[in-house]
């Protein structure tokens, strides 16, 4: 008859696949479940601390940049004191940087420049102060090493020998351990030491290999002393 559709009956292969497929995907949605039952928890609280921890970090970088541009404004601060002259503006700007900002590099920037420009002004006290602080609390290892070089040779200037000496005696980076064996020489020099002055200028004479307008100096004050660091013409380095 027109119009009937014959009925095919269904293709039990079909319907076996279906219904594995069925049981696969209940059994697969039953190991979830156990899963999430199991550790849901735990990964949830996970997820929790990735968030956190992520959003902790944006803020602290944010916290940092903030820190970076006013700590930049302020070391202008530092600087134009320093251009001007104006001892009693930089004492200011530099009690405001490191009590603001003292894990900044510009706060140990500011130490040094502050340092120099009281040193200039006759604020012997101030200047060691500034280098002492920088010398402890620099971020990075060349500001901490410059400053104790430079407080070293401020302490001898001021005869606190023994003093400059322990500042000098934690080893320094090589870029600055020349430098150091130098100034050490001329303490001992000063305090009528050749045989310590001798040494110390040598050790300097050796590491200045690098500076051969420095070692020029150093092998002048080792001549002084009747010492001739350059070896003679024949012999063996």
């Amino acid at each position: 008859m027109h119009g009937l559709t014959a009925y095919n009956p269904p293709n039990d292969k079909k319907l076996n696949m279906a219904t594995n497929l069925n049981l696969e995907e209940q059994e697969q949605l039953d190991e979830l479940k156990h899963f999430w039952k199991k550790y849901g928890n735990a990964i949830t609280w996970l997820l929790i601390a990735v968030m956190g921890s992520y959003a902790a970090w944006n803020g602290y970088l944010y916290w940092q940049q903030q820190q970076s541009t006013k700590a930049s404004a302020l070391f202008d601060e530092v600087e134009k004191s320093v251009i001007s002259g104006d001892v009693a503006k930089l004492e200011r700007a530099w009690n405001d940087m490191k009590d603001r900002f003292p894990k900044t590099t510009f706060a140990a920037q500011s130490a040094l420049l502050a340092a120099k420009s009281f040193q200039m002004a006759d604020k012997s006290d101030a200047a060691t102060v500034a280098l002492q602080w920088a010398s402890e609390n620099a971020s990075d290892q060349g500001s901490v090493q410059l400053a104790r070089l430079r407080l070293a040779n401020l302490q001898a200037q001021n005869k606190a020998y023994d003093q400059a000496l322990k500042t000098l005696a934690k080893p320094f980076d090589p870029a600055f351990a020349g430098l150091a064996a130098d100034v050490q020489g001329d303490i001992h020099a000063v305090q009528n030491k050749p045989q310590d002055a001798i040494k110390a200028y040598s050790d300097a004479w050796r590491q200045l290999e690098d500076n051969p307008d420095y070692r020029r100096l150093v092998a002048a004050k080792l001549n002084a002393l009747g010492v001739n660091p350059e070896p003679k013409k024949g012999a063996s380095p």
